[in-house]
């Protein structure tokens, strides 16, 4: 069985974004050598999330105002956490989007549905963030 292990860095320059990263996730599969296995995507940062959907701007767009209604960024006064910090929504908008996203590997692709797409999401941004991929199978 082969392993291959990789972190991506990511930097959005504002509080929130959604970055299509299937082209980096695809290279990483390429350079495992695997064809038959699992493949791992996880936000190794607690404000930060990995998750498959359409990449559609429309539905990042309401991505981005529905996690704002349920876990409003202001009045940071609101958390308790952001005594000293601002980010109690990162982490709960974090937890709503999830920490990863596995996907079969088959024939050496990405088994994906129609329209399928890796994201990162960031919720707490202006500093360079890792993803890691992990890759395990034949």
């Amino acid at each position: 069985m082969k392993s291959y292990r990789k972190e991506l860095w990511f930097e959005v320059p504002g509080r929130r974004g959604f970055i299509n990263i299937t082209p980096e996730v695809n290279r990483c599969l390429e350079e495992s050598g695997v064809r038959e296995g699992l493949l791992l995507v996880n936000a190794m940062h607690i404000t930060a999330s990995v998750f498959i959907n359409d990449d559609e701007s429309g539905l990042h767009h309401d991505y981005d105002i529905w996690l704002e209604r349920l876990a409003p960024h202001e009045p940071v006064t609101q958390y308790r956490h952001n005594v000293g910090e601002d980010n109690a929504d990162a982490h709960m908008k974090r937890q709503i989007m999830g920490r990863e996203a596995v996907v079969a590997v088959t024939d050496g692709r990405l088994d994906f549905g129609p329209w399928e797409q890796i994201f990162y999401g960031e919720f707490d941004g202006r500093r360079r963030k890792r993803v890691l991929v992990k890759i395990i199978g034949e």
